[in-house]
């Protein structure tokens, strides 16, 4: 374990796809999505913690989490919690966490990663966060991690890398082990990015799919103190400049007070558009290690178990009839009997019973502004 080596846990989302259960007070990625004992966030931390020592995981989120964060995360130092009072995107998050890193180790290495993804194979993933490290320790590079495509995604944004090698699609489909893949490239090395694509439409996700260097952007990052630093500052200077000012009083008892100054004049814009679309020396790292960003119920339903009729149920009391390929998410000791459902979504939590069509998903946030009202 390198003790240069940082861990930012972006943890400060609402989670409003994953409506009923994740509600503002308490998103999804506090809560135990998969059924497993484990918070989306805490499987996080505990998954980084072979990278990094805990006293090197810092963990942004918003001001009201805080306790929720402390609770789930006691590991980890209170004064590693940042505390963001208003959302501003991820390159204001991003730069707060690194002008405080720079006051701890301004050798760091880092990696920037969301809360709430799910990650099946951990041993694959420290793997590539490993080398990913190595790389961007040596060169002055911004390197993102691509996943391999498996289907032609419409839900994710896309990574073109420069054209690679020895690239069959059919490899990356899911249910082939990893011994029998075939390399995405000759030396598994991060490759130059040509440019970042919006969430297709289907038929351009089948030609990415096709073309063999497209990746799925998984929102992780990786790079030195030094790199990012300098990338705020040339691409995002008004970001730069503004938490620059705070170095004097970071990692002291005056920090929240100008952050909570601060940050509210902070342009809100995310990572990908501030710095990551505008640098020169962007790579991304091909990698295929069970990923998915868990951003809807239907995500959730492909990832976890499922019957011979596809459903997939949490709650101890739960009947299903003549159904299948619902995802069915229920107080443990609510009885309910589910009849002549294909491809629905029913789950109960914070007094509401949402039941809906898994292809209308989208619409959760409409019917959640609905009720909400």
């Amino acid at each position: 374990m390198n003790n240069n080596n940082y861990i930012v846990i972006m943890a400060g989302g609402v989670g409003s796809r994953f409506w009923p259960m994740s509600i503002e007070e308490k998103p999804k990625q506090f809560l135990d999505v998969l059924g497993i004992g484990k918070t989306l966030l805490q499987q996080t931390v505990a998954r980084f913690r072979t990278v990094a020592p805990a006293e090197n995981i810092l963990i942004v989120t918003s001001a009201k989490y805080k306790t929720l964060v402390q609770k789930q995360c006691p590991e980890l130092l209170e004064s590693n919690i940042l505390l963001e009072p208003c959302m501003r995107n991820t390159a204001p998050c991003i730069a707060y966490a690194a002008y405080k890193i720079k006051g701890l180790n301004p050798d760091a290495n880092m990696v920037v990663a969301p809360s709430d993804h799910l990650i099946t194979n951990e041993a694959e993933f420290i793997r590539i966060i490993e080398n990913g490290l190595e790389f961007t320790g040596n060169n002055e590079t911004l390197l993102t991690l691509g996943i391999k495509p498996h289907r032609p995604e419409t839900g994710y944004g896309y990574i073109q890398a420069d054209t690679i090698t020895n690239y069959d699609p059919d490899n990356y489909r899911e249910g082939i082990s990893n011994e029998n893949r075939k390399p995405a490239t000759d030396n598994g090395q991060p490759i130059t990015v040509k440019a970042f694509k919006e969430k297709p439409n289907l038929e351009t996700a089948k030609a990415y799919l096709s073309e063999g260097n497209y990746f799925w952007n998984s929102g992780i990052f990786l790079w030195s103190l030094k790199s990012i630093l300098k990338a705020f500052e040339n691409d995002l200077p008004e970001v730069a400049s503004l938490f620059a000012k705070g170095e004097p009083v970071y990692n002291t008892d005056n920090e929240q007070a100008f952050i909570d100054e601060m940050f509210p004049i902070c342009m809100n814009i995310s990572i990908d558009y501030g710095v990551m679309e505008k640098a020169d020396n962007i790579y991304v790292l091909p990698a295929d290690f069970g990923w998915s960003d868990l951003g809807t119920w239907g995500s959730l339903w492909e990832k976890r178990d499922r019957n011979e009729q596809g459903n997939t149920v949490v709650g101890e009391e739960v009947h299903v009839f003549e159904s299948s390929n619902c995802i069915v998410n229920m107080p443990k000791d609510k009885k309910v009997v589910i009849q002549g459902l294909d491809d629905y979504i029913v789950v109960e939590d914070n007094d509401v019973l949402l039941i809906c069509k898994k292809e209308e998903e989208q619409r959760i946030k409409e019917f959640r502004a609905a009720v909400l009202k």
